[in-house]
């Protein structure tokens, strides 16, 4: 609980709030046995298959980087790549119906415990926080690498 004088800077605050949601997010990742990397693959192939190119600039990853996390999610059965029906020499990232149900469970689940951090927040104050967060990940066109909950809107 936030008392009087331990207010903190926006630098302080964002990097300190990626930090608490960071872990937040490998807490949930860890008890559903994958690690936070497939986690946010699994999250952004919610929405849809992707090729790897555009895979790797959703999650800012290098080539090498990237197909090395699809192929451990692959052995695992979380995903499976495609071939891409608008080019024969390339192939798209797909979830499993294993993927799919883990996805949505620790989708779910990760949701809850970031909203939970909001808790102690009145409803303007949410809406605050989320007007204003929301500027600076549109105005630094960050990726939408996690849908966005239905009673967050």
């Amino acid at each position: 609980m936030a008392k009087i004088g331990d207010e903190i800077g926006v630098v302080g605050a964002l990097v300190r709030s990626a930090f608490l949601v960071n872990a937040v997010y490998a807490e949930s990742a860890r008890e559903y046995g994958i690690t936070p990397q497939q986690g946010q693959l699994l999250c952004v192939l919610m929405a849809k298959p992707y090729g790897m190119g555009e895979l790797g600039a959703t999650l800012r990853l290098a080539k090498s980087s990237l197909t090395g996390l699809v192929d451990r999610s692959e052995r695992n059965g979380l995903v499976r790549r495609e071939p891409d029906p608008q080019d024969m020499r390339a192939v798209r990232v797909a979830l499993t119906t294993e993927g799919a149900r883990l996805a949505e469970e620790f989708y779910v689940e990760t949701c809850r415990r970031v909203a939970d951090l909001a808790g102690d927040l009145s409803t303007e104050e949410r809406g605050a926080l989320a007007s204003l967060l929301g500027r600076i990940v549109l105005d630094n066109e960050v990726p939408m690498v996690f849908l966005e909950p239905p009673e967050s809107r």
